[in-house]
């Protein structure tokens, strides 16, 4: 069995984080997205992996995953290009896939107990498809499942119903065999003008074959929004295991889970409070507050600010008495005082699609 891991798309939800990179590059307690993924491919058993390349700064993904082999896996680089739906990309790898059959892992998705179960599932149902479900609160904003009465099979798929007939939200893992490539050329641009993984499952089906439900266990998060990443980061983090390979002085309060990177140091008459994250060579400190739900990325510099539940991001420097609270700061970025500039003030510079509270 192989993978597909899609990582095109605008990410516009995520703008501005997203005009220097594609959204699956986003970190998550400190760890790309995208990451994630392959490693839940990795851990069921499938190391010949397929990256959908989209459009927005597909090198980067490149760059940062190269050839596969440092997580244990071999990549083949398929670009889709302008992002035209989720079956688009699928069909994209048709030549990689070749007659074996595959698991599509959206590179924007998280699942807490990975997708070991799904390729077990393909062969003991002799499944076509195996579609992965999780009941959701507003099933009409997904794609919805309906279930024979027996609840073995799928027996429609409707994207984004008015009126849902089930709560069963198809999330962004599938597999499939090469039945998917036969029904293809049928599919029709939906009303987005894109070709919609679920218009492929129900014309799957209206073909005769076989689509089974996986139900998941454990929480999915779909990251396609800044409060999505907060809420996985708050997920992730809290089955952090705690361990410190930097330097902790003395006056400085580390307690709870808390994981420090080496060549980082909490400086005296700062805390850092679990669950929490802080990458290598960092400066905390001094007067520093990091609270629950923190993931600070590599190399950066914190000082006389409080920071909770919050996302920063490698190579950003804090230093401005303020509480940060559900907070992301991209790579790179400054939040600096004021204090002593003249004229007195705020000094900001705004990216498109941003949201701030002074």
């Amino acid at each position: 069995m192989k993978g597909l891991v899609l990582s095109g798309g605008y990410g516009t939800r995520l703008r501005p984080l997203t005009h220097t990179g594609p959204k699956q590059l986003i970190p998550i307690a400190n760890k790309p997205n995208i990451l994630y993924c392959i490693e839940d491919l990795r851990d069921a058993g499938i190391t010949d992996i397929g990256i959908i390349l989209g459009n927005v700064m597909p090198e980067k993904v490149q760059e940062f995953l190269g050839d596969g082999s440092k997580f244990g896996v071999r990549f083949t680089y398929i670009v889709q290009g302008e992002p035209k739906g989720i079956a688009h990309a699928v069909n994209c790898a048709k030549d990689f896939m070749g007659d074996d059959p595959f698991i599509v892992y959206l590179g924007d998705n998280l699942l807490k107990n990975g997708i070991g179960a799904i390729p077990k599932k393909m062969t003991d149902e002799k499944a076509d498809c195996v579609i992965s479900l999780m009941p959701v609160k507003e099933p009409q904003r997904y794609g919805i499942a309906e279930l024979s009465p027996d609840g073995k099979n799928v027996v429609r798929c409707v994207e984004k119903p008015k009126e849902p007939k089930s709560n069963l939200a198809v999330i962004g893992v599938y597999a499939f065999n090469s039945s998917f490539f036969k029904v293809y050329p049928k599919l029709k641009p939906s009303w987005r003008n894109e070709m919609e993984i679920t218009d492929a499952i129900s014309l799957l089906i209206d073909s005769g074959y076989k689509v089974a439900p996986h139900h998941v266990v454990g929480w999915w998060k779909d990251t396609g929004k800044p409060e999505d990443i907060l809420e996985a980061n708050h997920l992730i983090l809290d089955s952090i295991q705690p361990s410190n390979a930097g330097k902790v002085e003395e006056g400085a309060t580390v307690m709870g889970r808390v994981k420090i990177g080496a060549g980082t140091v909490i400086m005296a008459s700062s805390v850092v409070r679990g669950p929490a994250i802080i990458g290598e060579n960092c400066r905390i400190g001094p007067k520093a507050y990091i609270g629950p739900y923190t993931a600070v990325g590599d190399s950066c510099q914190i000082s006389h600010a409080e920071i909770d539940d919050s996302i920063i991001m490698d190579e950003s420097v804090v230093e401005v008495e303020h509480k940060l609270v559900r907070t992301m700061v991209g790579k790179g970025s400054k939040i600096l005082s004021s204090a002593g500039l003249i004229p007195k003030g705020e000094r900001l510079v705004v990216g498109e699609n941003t949201t701030l509270y002074l």
